[in-house]
């Protein structure tokens, strides 16, 4: 096989934080140069909850900045937006006509966020059929996923079979997920996971002083000052050991069993460690930002490149049923 197609995704439904950077963000700039990458901002997947037009423009901008910034390479990979590429939408309705209820009922995404409040939509529920189609119009290897996101493969899988079975072919290309087992889910300032829908999240590219005030904020238990803190599920750990270097990390764990440093100590630390972490991605991002033209460009190029692509499959998806 030649160098295989590697598709993954990320929705523009805010400023990306560092649990976006460190689960999705860094996997995907690792994996661009170990096949053929596409990378698309999800604005499609978006609008079940992002109502404000200017709200999602402006979001779709922050992502591809920041992805570019991070370290995104649009020579080794095809990064666009996924409303550029209009044939996905026409391959979602053809799989909706197959596509199982049962298959939809089962999905624990639509489960999930119906608890946490979001209003029962067609597009939530069918939420999975778009997710299939943005995978199998890429005639898609490996997509890269969470084990939590593991069953978004399945059900893709499930569906491409059903097509191929119904119309005698093997017109989808079934994929395989790529399971980051070593991607650690950091905790939010609240130790939840680290998610929007919470509001407990951490901008790596906030402005310093609002970046500061998020982690000072962060809840911590109330063992005094000169006791030893618990190293044990503590969220100031957890992210300190995703920015600093291990001497440092090790340095703090002393320190945490020891006893002797307060919180706000530890805090000032992690603050000072994702600064510098991030510090020379903030500045490549300051220039992205003053050239608003030039991530356009890509973002056209990368639709242009995914287009030629997925006109290829829907030409056979379409004559497979008729169309």
């Amino acid at each position: 096989m030649s160098r295989p197609r590697i598709l993954s995704g990320i929705q523009p439904t805010g400023i990306p934080h560092l649990g976006n950077y460190f689960g999705m963000m860094r996997p995907a700039i690792e994996m661009q140069a170990s096949g053929d990458a596409y990378y698309f901002i999800a604005d499609l997947h978006a609008l079940t909850t992002v109502r404000d037009a200017a709200v999602l423009r402006r979001n779709v901008q922050a992502v591809a900045v920041d992805f570019l910034a991070c370290g995104l390479d649009p020579s080794q990979c095809t990064f666009f937006r996924q409303s550029d590429v209009p044939e996905v939408t026409e391959l979602t309705w053809i799989l909706s006509t197959l596509t199982p209820m049962g298959l939809l009922e089962r999905c624990h995404s639509f489960k999930d966020k119906i608890a946490r409040g979001l209003s029962a939509s067609h597009g939530l529920f069918s939420y999975p059929v778009l997710m299939a189609a943005d995978i199998l119009i890429y005639d898609s290897h490996l997509v890269p996923v969470g084990q939590d996101q593991k069953q978004h493969i399945e059900v893709t899988r499930d569906i491409a079979v059903k097509f191929n079975e119904t119309y005698g072919g093997n017109f989808l290309r079934l994929p395989e997920p790529v399971i980051r087992e070593n991607v650690a889910t950091l905790p939010g300032l609240d130790g939840r996971k680290m998610s929007k829908s919470y509001n407990n999240t951490i901008e790596p590219f906030a402005e310093e002083k609002i970046l500061r005030k998020r982690i000072m904020s962060i809840t911590t238990d109330s063992t005094p000052l000169e006791e030893p803190k618990p190293i044990e599920g503590s969220t100031i750990l957890a992210l300190y050991r995703a920015v600093a270097p291990p001497a440092d990390v090790a340095e703090m764990e002393r320190q945490f069993c020891e006893g002797g440093t307060g919180y706000g100590e530890f805090k000032q630390r992690l603050f000072e460690a994702v600064v510098k972490f991030f510090r020379p991605m903030r500045e490549r991002r300051a220039e992205l930002i003053a050239d608003r033209e030039g991530v356009e460009a890509i973002l056209k190029k990368g639709a242009a490149q995914a287009r030629e692509t997925a006109r290829g499959v829907l030409m056979r998806v379409r004559d497979a049923v008729g169309l």
